[in-house]
């Protein structure tokens, strides 16, 4: 603002005009006001008929095809938990928890059909909660990764340190848990050689299974809960380890224990010498030997199939309703010009 003073000379006033506010509110856009064009189909009974068709088409001939390759992986389930125990005992924790009694157990298992080579064997533990958040947690990734955490033991109780304060590698009760039964298997009195190598995944021995963390002070004292390790074996090629760490999501689950590189026949009768070992009589666990084949599905497993064949079923079933209810009880469609949409295409109502 510009002022006349009293001697003639012009001054300038140092007050400024008052600004303006901004706006609080957001720039229009087509994008913000969803008015971008759309596809908006109409579902006609044409357009519901046909995609139901179509879906059913599809879906029945991949159920039939998952199914045909269910059926052809061989299976061999045997449960032995209740077998073998002798009769002579009664109670069974008893048994299993005594050091000085045998545990050897002979298991005959007959092939029902032709099993190619790799045949898997997986032992499988039902009403054991692996899922358990206690149990989940319990455990150190970094001990297991590098030596130098080896004292990073502070998730790990009560399985942390021996009674003598000794560090225990690895830690935690997922490790001290380990199955610790093992088979053997001979066919006509030959014995049938177990492969360990390539039953754990890549990546777990790689990244987190270090090479140079080897078992320490591990099922020393205390309560033993399960198989004890190799000190002079590295975490990395302790296969069953690897396998086990991996926590199940469902109380009923199966662990890859080993591979049988030959062919079976046919109704042959192998033998199976169990060391029955893992206490699963204290929580009502049941405990199951499994050999089997797989397929490019997988291994045995109906559900894929019953799944898509029941979902291609009922669009079918649909299919054909609503073109018997469309014949017998037409109805005329309504005029697609007195749709919003339609009425201004902008998105606004009027």
């Amino acid at each position: 603002m510009v002022m006349e003073g009293k001697d003639g000379t012009i001054e300038s006033s140092s007050a400024s005009a008052p600004t303006k506010k901004k706006s609080k509110k957001p720039k229009y856009s087509r994008f913000t006001q969803q008015e971008l064009p759309a596809c908006k189909p109409i579902l006609t009974p044409g357009w519901v008929i046909t995609a139901f068709i179509l879906v059913g088409i599809v879906f029945i001939p991949i159920g039939l095809v998952s199914l045909f390759a269910s059926e052809q992986v061989v299976e061999v389930v045997d449960r032995y938990d209740e077998d073998c125990v002798p009769s002579t005992f009664s109670n069974k924790t008893e048994y299993i928890i005594n050091s000085k009694t045998n545990k050897t157990c002979i298991r005959i298992l007959t092939v029902p059909k032709k099993m190619i080579s790799p045949i898997y064997i997986y032992y499988q533990l039902d009403n054991f909660y692996q899922n358990h958040r206690r149990y989940v947690k319990s455990r150190s990734d970094k001990q297991l990764r590098s030596k130098q955490y080896e004292k990073e033991i502070k998730d790990c109780q009560p399985e942390d340190e021996t009674e003598h304060k000794f560090t225990i590698i690895p830690c935690g009760l997922i490790a001290w848990s380990l199955f610790n039964d093992t088979y053997g298997f001979s066919l006509k009195n030959e014995t049938l050689r177990v492969n360990k190598k390539g039953i754990a995944w890549k990546s777990d021995q790689e990244e987190k299974f270090g090479s140079d963390v080897y078992p320490k002070n591990f099922q020393m004292d205390g309560w033993i809960g399960g198989k004890k390790l190799n000190e002079s074996i590295p975490l990395s090629k302790q296969y069953d380890l690897i396998v086990w760490m991996r926590t199940a999501a469902l109380p009923t689950f199966r662990k890859l224990y080993g591979k049988i590189e030959v062919d079976l026949e046919a109704n042959q009768n192998i033998t199976v010498e169990i060391q029955n070992n893992y206490n699963t009589y204290q929580f009502g666990g049941k405990k199951k030997l499994v050999l089997s084949t797989t397929s490019w599905i997988g291994g045995k497993n109906d559900f894929l199939g019953i799944a898509y064949l029941t979902v291609g079923g009922l669009c079918l079933f649909l299919a054909i309703s609503f073109i018997i209810l469309y014949v017998v009880k037409p109805r005329p469609l309504g005029d697609p010009s007195f749709l919003s949409w339609n009425r201004n295409p902008v998105g606004h109502l009027n």
